[in-house]
C-alpha cells in the first residue's frame, strides 16, 4: 500500500492524525522513530533550512518539491506537504500536484493567498478571489494520478474577509474535489471549536506555538472533531534553541556538551539505519563468496 493510500485509510478510520513538522530528513526520521503516524513538511522550516530565509513565499516550486522528495524517501510513514499557493494559476497547480505526487508525497495543501504568500500567522495577508481559488482546487483534484492522493484546501480568509467567508470557501473547496479543509489561523477558541461543526468534511488544525491562534492540546483538537493536526514549527524552534545553547556555551566558556547527553558516533549512524545497510553489505559479500 502506497503512502497516499495509507493516509487515506487513516482518514477513513477516524481519530486524529498528528503530524509534527519536519524541515529535513533528520527531523522526519525522528518523527517516524518517535511513533507518529505521519510527517508534515513545513514550508516555513524548508525556507529556513534550505535558504536561511523567512516564510515569505521565497521558495520556488522545484525547491519545495526537492525537499518533499527527500523527506518522503527517508521515512515509511505518509508525508503531507506544504505546496503554498500552487506557484501560479490553475495550470501551475496541476504541474505542482504532478511533481509532488512523483516524489511519493501522500498529500499536499494549496492555499488562497496572493502569490507570493507569507506565513499564515503573520499580518497583512491578501487572498485571491474565491473563484480563482476554486479553479485551483478543481485542477489539483483532476490532475492527481492516484485517486488516494489527498488534496487539502487551505483558506486564509479569516484574517482578510472574516470567519464566515473562510467557512464558505472551505465548504466550496470540498465540493470542488478537496478531501480536507484547512481554515488557517482562527483567532479565538470559539472559532477553533466551531470550524469542524460548520465545515462539511474533514478538517485540519494548524497548531503554531506563538501564532495568531489560541493554543489547544491535541486532546482538545480531537474532541472538537479535527481529523489532522500539524505542528509545523515544533522541531524547528526546539532545534534552534538547542543549537543556540550549545554554541553559546562553546563560545563563552569553551564548554563542550556533556558526553552523558550525547549520542556516540555509532549510535548516531544506527539512528539512521546503519544496521540495515550493514546487513545488506554482509549479504552482498556472502553471495559474492558463494
Amino acid at each position: 500500500m502506497g503512502p497516499a493510500s495509507v493516509l487515506r485509510e487513516m482518514l477513513i478510520r477516524g481519530g486524529l492524525i498528528v503530524a509534527p513538522g519536519a524541515y529535513d530528513c533528520i527531523t522526519a526520521k525522528l518523527i517516524e522513530l518517535a511513533g507518529f503516524p505521519a510527517v508534515y513538511m513545513t514550508g516555513a522550516g524548508t525556507a529556513a533550512s534550505r535558504l536561511g530565509m523567512p516564510d515569505y513565499g521565497l521558495l520556488t516550486m522545484s525547491e519545495m518539491v526537492a525537499n518533499a522528495g527527500a523527506i518522503s524517501s527517508s521515512v515509511r510513514v505518509p508525508v503531507i506537504a506544504d505546496a503554498d499557493t500552487g506557484y501560479g494559476n490553475e495550470l501551475n497547480v496541476a504541474r505542482t500536484v504532478r511533481e509532488y505526487e512523483r516524489q511519493g508525497v501522500a498529500g499536499l495543501h494549496i492555499e488562497d493567498q496572493v502569490f507570493p504568500k507569507k506565513c499564515g500567522h503573520l499580518d497583512r495577508k491578501s487572498i485571491i478571489p474565491k473563484e480563482e481559488f476554486l479553479a485551483k482546487i478543481r485542477a489539483a483534484a483532476y490532475e492527481r494520478r492516484d485517486p488516494d492522493f489527498v488534496i487539502i484546501a487551505r483558506t486564509d480568509a479569516i484574517a482578510v474577509t472574516g470567519f464566515d467567508e473562510a467557512i464558505e470557501r472551505a465548504n466550496a473547496a470540498l465540493e470542488q474535489g478537496a478531501d480536507v479543509a484547512f481554515v488557517e489561523a482562527p483567532q479565538t477558541l470559539a472559532q477553533i471549536e466551531a470550524i469542524p461543526r460548520l465545515v462539511r468534511g474533514p478538517c485540519l488544525l494548524n497548531i503554531v506555538q506563538g501564532g495568531k491562534s489560541p493554543e489547544v492540546s491535541l486532546a482538545q483538537a480531537e474532541a472538537y472533531g479535527y481529523r489532522i493536526a500539524i505542528l509545523p514549527t515544533i522541531l524547528l524552534t526546539a532545534t534552534i534553541e538547542a543549537c543556540r545553547n550549545v554554541l553559546e556555551n562553546l563560545l563563552k566558556q569553551s564548554c563542550l556538551p556533556s558526553s552523558t547527553h550525547q549520542l556516540t558516533l555509532r549510535e548516531l549512524f544506527e539512528l539512521f539505519g546503519a544496521k540495515e545497510w550493514d546487513a545488506l553489505k554482509e549479504l552482498a559479500n556472502r553471495n559474492q563468496m558463494q
